[in-house]
């Protein structure tokens, strides 16, 4: 049987959610603040904390810090009555789980607490290799940890491939932060603390190439003044990672093959050869299979790049993440700026989540930084924002899923069926929060 601790200081209403769980077959223990809290959690070991925000020695944020920076590896969800999307981000950037605002539906409980526990089950399986890397539970320059299932499903990739010396194909759209997966599969590799040398295959002109990547020796061709290092030698014993690789001509592509397969180098010039040691990455927004198929990239290449590969999702596809993303870059935007701006308002979280963000996670840090230079408030409002932001919400309004009654319940009845009735993910599929979704059931008497 799976053990919770409960953290809330009502003890009518603690005693009342113990009885529920209890029913439905979980083994319950109760504590009434944080201090008590951490006692239990240093007595046994527990599947899940289920914790009030507000507590009389604390809140709940403090004690999913606490969790989160000491030997437990529990899942966190936190119960509110303040549910604003302050305290969601502020939560779910300290690594909870889940939120649950209350009064809440019985049923909620039971699915937050059955994905929470499906979660822990499947990192269970990854933990072995997560230990072996030290530095996995550092925080990352640039990196986000999403909450989002397609966030969730590339950071356990990165956690996998990282210690293992495989060359890993990183995919998905510009913009999507694909040099950023690459940092961070080398920040948690036992590379680490060697040099990551990233490298923009677009950016190369064809006749330099050779020199780019392996270096030259003076005078062996006009304008080589002295010796240079390629990116080869700069990244030896570390991880070199290459940018749009499928824009690589077909002469660096054969140059790139030698260079992997016999893991030697030899300068422009130079008539000896350098042996190097590096982890190789690449990254592409193209079809490279397509490109095979038309003969523009060489399959054995290809094979040699692709011993894993990792797709980035688009941010569409992780709108659970925006507002995480979004803190994320205003913070950056602030430091950059020098401004102190807080949040944005409600409007503004609305137009950024039906918005459809085809530049990705770069066009939404060039809106959020250009707002926060134009904004004089301590709040980004809609006035701010670029006008291709502000045309979706009028958009959003004609085609609203739920503009209509008529149409309402047959909308819900088939989001439950495409999602095995899993409530939490109908509501995702609807654009409609959780609770929103059991009032319809309920208005609609649906079970």
């Amino acid at each position: 049987m799976k053990g919770i601790l409960l953290v809330e200081d009502d003890v009518a209403f603690s005693e009342m959610l113990k009885q529920f769980l209890i029913r439905h077959k979980y083994v319950v223990d109760v504590s009434y603040n944080i201090k008590n809290a951490l006692q239990q959690l240093e007595k046994q070991n527990y599947d899940l904390v289920f914790t009030d925000l507000r507590l009389p020695d604390g809140d709940g944020i403090t004690l999913l810090k606490e969790i989160k920076q000491s030997k437990y590896n529990t899942p966190v969800v936190l119960m509110t009555s303040y549910a604003e999307v302050s305290t969601a981000v502020q939560a779910m950037k300290q690594g909870a789980f889940d939120y649950i605002s209350k009064p809440f539906n019985p049923s909620e409980v039971l699915e937050v607490i059955s994905n929470a526990l499906e979660v822990k089950t499947s990192n269970l399986v990854i933990h072995e290799e997560k230990e072996k890397v030290e530095e996995s539970s550092k925080p990352i320059t640039g990196f986000v940890q999403g909450i989002s299932s397609s966030s969730k499903v590339l950071d356990e990739y990165i956690c996998l491939v990282a210690p293992i010396n495989m060359s890993v194909l990183i995919t998905g759209e510009s913009g999507t932060g694909k040099e950023v997966v690459a940092k961070s599969i080398h920040l948690k590799s036992p590379r680490h603390n060697k040099p990551f040398i990233a490298v923009d295959c677009g950016a190369i002109p064809r006749e330099i190439a050779s020199s780019e990547f392996f270096g030259h020796k003076k005078g062996s061709f006009t304008g080589a003044n002295e010796d240079k290092i390629g990116h080869f030698e700069s990244a030896n014993g570390g991880t070199l990672f290459l940018d749009e690789v499928g824009n690589l001509t077909y002469e660096n592509q054969v140059q790139l093959l030698r260079a992997l397969q016999e893991r030697k180098i030899k300068p422009v010039g130079s008539s000896k050869e350098i042996n190097v040691d590096i982890r190789l990455i690449t990254a592409t927004n193209e079809d490279l299979l397509a490109a095979v198929e038309k003969g523009d990239f060489r399959e054995d290449l290809y094979h040699r790049l692709n011993e894993f590969s990792i797709k980035v999702p688009s941010l569409k596809d992780r709108k659970d993440d925006l507002i995480l993303y979004a803190d994320f870059f205003l913070n950056k935007a602030n430091e950059q700026l020098s401004k102190s701006v807080i949040g944005f308002s409600k409007n503004v979280l609305t137009i950024f989540q039906n918005y459809q963000w085809p530049g990705n996670l770069r066009e939404l840090s060039n809106v959020i930084k250009r707002a926060t230079l134009l904004t004089k408030l301590e709040i980004i409002d809609v006035d701010v924002l670029p006008s291709e932001l502000t045309k979706v919400k009028e958009n959003t309004i004609s085609s609203n899923k739920f503009s209509t009654k008529e149409n309402e319940k047959t909308l819900i009845i088939s989001a439950l069926e495409e999602v095995g009735n899993n409530k939490t993910q109908a509501a995702k599929l609807l654009n409609i929060t959780r609770k929103t979704l059991y009032n319809k059931m309920k208005e609609y008497a649906l079970s």
